[in-house]
């Protein structure tokens, strides 16, 4: 904006109109000085009027505000194991502690299996068993066969969740059973396959498990 403009005297039909009566020029300019003066820092060595004629001067500005709905998403995630077991998510309820209630659960699980191993080909067992250390067990009826703790020998049911560190699975005398993986090795029969997985392998879970390589020592009978 020029100077001169800023310097404009009032119309005088807006004279009448705003009640306000335009100031002399030396008036006006004195008015703008002691403003500017007031309103920008600068330091005392630099003349007020060079800087004005040389730089672009923000009298005012104010930070826009931040899209509170797009932070608010970004906030918004799902609760941490704490909450979980605080709400026992996991938690299978006494009357849903029954054996038959998961048997269609472990018919899904043998065609997927079935599937993942391509038919399960007798000419090659030790690309079967890779597939079976990387795939899901949910569903599947495992037995224990060796285990630190002799009590833990024999159990035999359907895999109905698995952690990290442990095997939760229904007998069929419908009792919930937890078996740590560490120091057992189970037994997990598909159409006459019999597989026997080392627990130690399994200390991750299945998400995890499938994307890593292994190295395979289990064996694979029919």
């Amino acid at each position: 904006m020029e100077e001169a403009l800023v310097r404009t005297r009032i119309p005088k039909d807006l004279v009448k109109l705003l009640a306000v009566e335009s100031q002399t020029s030396s008036k006006a300019e004195a008015f703008t000085q002691s403003f500017l003066n007031k309103s920008i820092q600068h330091d005392a060595r630099h003349d007020l009027k060079d800087m004005l004629s040389h730089k672009a001067v923000v009298l005012g500005y104010s930070r826009p505000k931040k899209d509170q709905s797009k932070r608010s998403s970004k906030k918004a995630k799902g609760l941490n194991a704490r909450q979980k077991r605080a709400m026992k998510i996991f938690q299978i309820k006494p009357q849903n502690q029954r054996y038959e209630l998961f048997l269609p659960l472990h018919e899904l699980w043998r065609h997927y299996i079935i599937d993942l191993c391509s038919g399960l080909k007798p000419t090659s067992p030790q690309l079967v068993q890779q597939k079976l250390l990387k795939a899901d067990f949910h569903g599947a009826i495992i037995t224990v066969v060796r285990s630190k703790c002799p009590s833990y020998v024999g159990t035999t049911g359907i895999l109905v969740q698995e952690f990290k560190h442990v095997f939760k699975m229904i007998t069929k005398e419908n009792r919930l059973k937890v078996i740590p993986k560490r120091n057992s090795v189970f037994a997990v029969e598909i159409n006459g396959f019999v597989s026997h997985i080392y627990g130690s392998k399994f200390e991750q879970r299945a998400s995890e498990r499938s994307a890593k390589k292994f190295k395979v020592r289990g064996t694979l009978d029919l």
